[in-house]
């Protein structure tokens, strides 16, 4: 702790000021979530003080009568919302209310500050939490003290860049946020519009909520309930609190499981992504509670990381209150609680998506990436994860199941065929494509960075094994019927082209590892492929990427022999004097470049590229 005796001024973290801006105008309409918001955070407060006392006995005094306590001053201007939860010290008011450690946090400042997009639903994926406050206050004051420290603090801003902390007085542990309501918040200080809030907002909170001396909440925890009582409405209401959140949950779990372990558990499935989905430490978001005393919002083997789209709680009658979190890393009834949690999870997904594909179309775009995940590091679960997964595919504009797609394989068709890439939109116009769709072959367009990963663990499905289109030879000869086979060109143009090929080669050297005819194209001239047994070739560029691999492979350069272009080269290869035809030689660099600025990459040597172009443009003109 610091050893601060005085008043001292900070200025906010660039990206706190910039919120407090957007939030300020764009919740406008909004405003009365901000008591939801600060008395989520007071109960939060209670959760962790209870918690804390379980381990440390001269915390638990006070511990058994936590509460939230509300207070309106009509002379004053005043609204307060205090607890007697676990407090904070001097640094924690520092790291807390002065910065935001999420991930995502200049993305998202990007994002709102579009005219274009949901402000309101952008900020529900971020959260705004205490920073809600300076909706209605002209200026906000926390007066807090820590469980089990001496000293206490008061942290003031009027949210337009500054806060000061200094050290004073308080009795008792706890915080308190007092608000100096601006005139246009005036209906914030009666009676009824703060009783009708909390009835809204925050009838689930399992602390009382009080105001004077009436409980204007239940202070019974929603998740005991049997579901039949609990409205769509209470379901939602919870959700926004316990999760800081404003969109609309997409589906809700409640579960009471007896058995070997038994435990509840109140799950949503967001219909919105949050900012931090794929932050690198991939924390969860649902809360353990045992026996409805609050452990940890962040345990790291109650919910597997690919679920960690997930909110809500898990609530277990099994586990020890007096279990430490590091223990729980190791404690095998939390491993039987989240093998439980995640079989049932996986199973409603798979209902949903049978039942309302439309809506699971949607999901799947939200979290799709994130599942996915569970394909690499869940072996036992993955051919349940599998079915559930969904694809874009050269079919049609709709997402696939493996299922749908073997259902609709060509006679002849051993494979499941992929292309994989970083962009969506790259990935469905590749020229490799052009055979596949000119034979009505289904080729599955990937382009999360999961998917090359994942198809390092999984090889087949029902039979037919995953097979990259951009690597080794295309197969297409025995797929269908006779009637769509190539045609076969004469002994002439069979020459000219091998002519062609080998001037190719002999121009091109090691830069590439062959020079083929090409069964895959139709309209492009030229594409460049990963041989059999190598690396594919967006494998390749991710290795690289992540630095985990240097130098990559050489690769085939594929020619397509029914393309206007290729077939006038290779008239000239056979003809006299083709081994000194510069015009050969640039079209061989030219052809290779133009293979690597399709799949993305920049040209080998810029300037060289640019003068054989300008070189083969002065010819052709």
């Amino acid at each position: 702790m610091s050893d601060e005796t005085t008043k001292t001024t900070f200025s906010f973290q660039t990206e706190v000021g910039q919120l407090l801006d957007i939030v300020a105008s764009s919740l406008y309409s909004n405003r009365e979530v901000f008591l939801r918001e600060l008395v989520s955070n007071a109960s939060d407060a209670c959760d962790k003080r209870r918690y804390a006392a379980l381990t440390n006995a001269t915390l638990g005094d006070g511990a058994d009568e936590l509460a939230i306590m509300l207070e309106i001053d009509l002379k004053a201007k005043t609204l307060s919302v205090s607890d007697n939860g676990i407090g904070m010290n001097y640094d924690d008011l520092l790291e807390t209310l002065g910065t935001i450690a999420k991930s995502g946090t200049g993305a998202f400042i990007e994002a709102v500050k579009s005219e274009e997009q949901d402000q309101v639903g952008l900020i529900g994926q971020f959260g705004v939490g205490f920073y809600s406050a300076f909706m209605v206050a002209e200026r906000v004051d926390v007066l807090t003290r820590k469980a089990g420290e001496d000293k206490s603090w008061l942290w003031s801003s009027d949210g337009k860049g500054e806060f000061s902390i200094e050290p004073v007085e308080r009795e008792t542990a706890g915080t308190t946020v007092l608000l100096y309501m601006k005139k246009d918040a005036k209906e914030f200080l009666k009676d009824a519009r703060v009783r009708h809030i909390i009835r809204t907002y925050s009838e689930h909170i399992g602390f009382p909520v009080k105001l004077g001396e009436e409980t204007l909440n239940s202070a019974s925890a929603i998740w005991t309930r049997p579901s039949k009582e609990i409205t769509k409405e209470q379901y939602t209401e919870f959700y926004h609190a316990a999760s800081h959140a404003f969109d609309e949950p997409w589906h809700v779990m409640h579960n009471q499981v007896e058995g070997a372990v038994n435990h509840t558990t109140l799950l949503f499935v967001p219909s919105a992504a949050a900012f931090d989905l794929f932050d690198a430490e991939r924390k969860s978001h649902v809360k353990l509670y045992v026996n409805r005393v609050f452990i940890s919002d962040t345990t790291k083997d109650l919910i597997p990381a690919y679920l960690r789209f997930l909110r809500g709680i898990v609530d277990s009658q099994d586990l020890s209150l007096n279990v430490s979190r590091e223990m729980l890393q190791t404690d095998p009834t939390l491993a039987k609680i989240r093998m439980s949690i995640t079989k049932k999870v996986l199973t409603e997904l798979k209902k949903k998506a049978n039942k309302v594909p439309e809506e699971y179309a949607a999901f799947w775009t939200n979290f799709g990436a994130v599942l996915k995940e569970g394909l690499v590091e869940d072996s036992a679960l993955r051919d349940r994860i599998l079915e559930i997964c969904r694809f874009a595919s050269t079919a049609s504009g709709e997402m696939t199941s493996l299922s749908d797609y073997v259902s609709r394989c060509k006679d002849g068709q051993d494979a499941i065929y992929y292309i994989a890439g970083d962009d969506a939109e790259k990935v469905a116009k590749s020229p490799h494509l052009e055979g596949f769709k000119a034979k009505g072959v289904e080729v599955l367009l990937l382009s999360d960075h999961v998917d090359e990963f994942w198809l390092q663990h999984v090889t087949e499905f029902e039979g037919k094994s995953f097979r990259s289109i951009t690597r080794g030879s295309a197969d297409l000869d025995k797929i269908g019927s006779e009637e769509e086979t190539d045609t076969v060109k004469d002994d002439k143009e069979t020459e000219a082209l091998s002519a062609l090929i080998a001037s190719i080669k002999l121009e091109l050297g090691d830069v590439v590892k062959d020079v083929r005819p090409s069964k895959r194209l139709t309209d492009s001239p030229v594409c460049l492929i990963a041989d059999e047994g190598d690396i594919d070739v967006n494998l390749e560029r991710l290795l690289k990427r992540h630095g985990q691999l240097q130098q990559g492979m050489p690769r085939v350069l594929e020619l397509n022999p029914n393309h206007q272009i290729i077939n006038r080269l290779a008239e000239r290869a056979k003809s006299d004097g083709a081994e000194s035809d510069d015009l050969l030689k640039d079209a061989a660099h030219l052809l290779l470049d133009q293979a690597r600025i399709v799949e993305g990459e920049d040209p080998l040597e810029p300037t060289e590229f640019v003068r054989r172009f300008g070189a083969v443009m002065a010819k052709a003109l």
